[in-house]
């Protein structure tokens, strides 16, 4: 019979998900909640379960990547971000992005309105990845309901989205300029020669060690003098050890 360490091998064998970088009392309630819900008594059914009903394996891998996002999610550091950040970074011919951890693309098409808004649309490359397939399937379509987009000034909405039936569709112009893939953040190799990488939201989950291991290979993914970009509730204390300097709120910088 399995017990949970060897439970967590065999889900990362399965799922390439590494439940031992993720804070395990967010696991284990995750976990023990499906069990409940899916009326299983031992890690060998859950297993078993997994392997064996698609639908189910869906739901477990959503219930672990928690995919929740908004456009110009906390709006003070997007305004930030087009006013500060981006004209810094603008000053070269051609900059790449990378928003990690993109759940339903909501954040990369945020970066794409800034970018169409300061007339740079040619001059940038978003990438955009998430570990969940299912929800970068989301992501492609565009489509969202009103509390993904209520953040919005009404004069983007209006300029960007169409509203049919009470969904809002994005326009084609800015689904092309970002492109999405799928993305392991603890296993895959990361792209390199990034102006601004994004990750919001998503370290709060891992470890402290898994913490400092993204964060190491997010300042190598970076070009000198690009930039970090976390969630207002993870701020990086260590990040003068990094090697990042820290100009603005939940922005970290590589010296150049």
């Amino acid at each position: 019979m399995l017990d949970y360490p060897n439970f967590k091998n065999a889900v990362a064998e399965l799922t390439e998900i590494d439940l031992s970088s993720y804070k395990s009392q967010q696991m284990d309630r995750r976990i023990n909640s499906l069990m409940q819900i899916w009326g299983l008594e031992t890690y060998d059914e859950f297993l078993e379960v997994l392997k064996t009903n698609p639908q189910k394996y869906k739901e477990f891998v959503k219930k672990l990547t928690i995919n929740v996002s908004e456009f110009f999610r906390n709006s003070e550091r997007f305004y930030e971000l087009w006013k500060k950040i981006m004209p810094q970074l603008l000053k070269k011919p051609q900059i790449r992005i990378w928003s990690a951890g993109c759940s339903d693309g909501a954040e990369p098409y945020s970066i794409a309105i800034v970018v169409q808004e300061l007339g740079a649309s040619d001059r940038v490359k978003i990438l955009a990845s998430d570990v969940d397939k299912i929800i970068l399937a989301k992501a492609e379509q565009a489509v969202y309901g009103f509390n993904e987009v209520k953040s919005l000034p009404p004069d983007l909405l209006s300029k960007y989205f169409e509203n049919r039936d009470n969904l809002y569709y994005l326009n084609d112009t800015t689904k092309g300029l970002v492109q999405f893939y799928a993305h392991n953040l603890l296993l895959d190799d990361y792209a390199s020669d990034l102006d601004l990488i994004i990750c919001r939201n998503v370290v709060i989950y891992f470890t402290e060690q898994a913490k400092g291991l993204l964060y190491q290979k997010f300042l190598k993914a970076l070009s000198p003098g690009g930039y970090l970009m976390v969630g207002g509730t993870e701020p990086i204390l260590a990040y003068r050890q990094l090697g990042f300097e820290n100009p603005l709120t939940s922005f970290y910088r590589k010296p150049e």
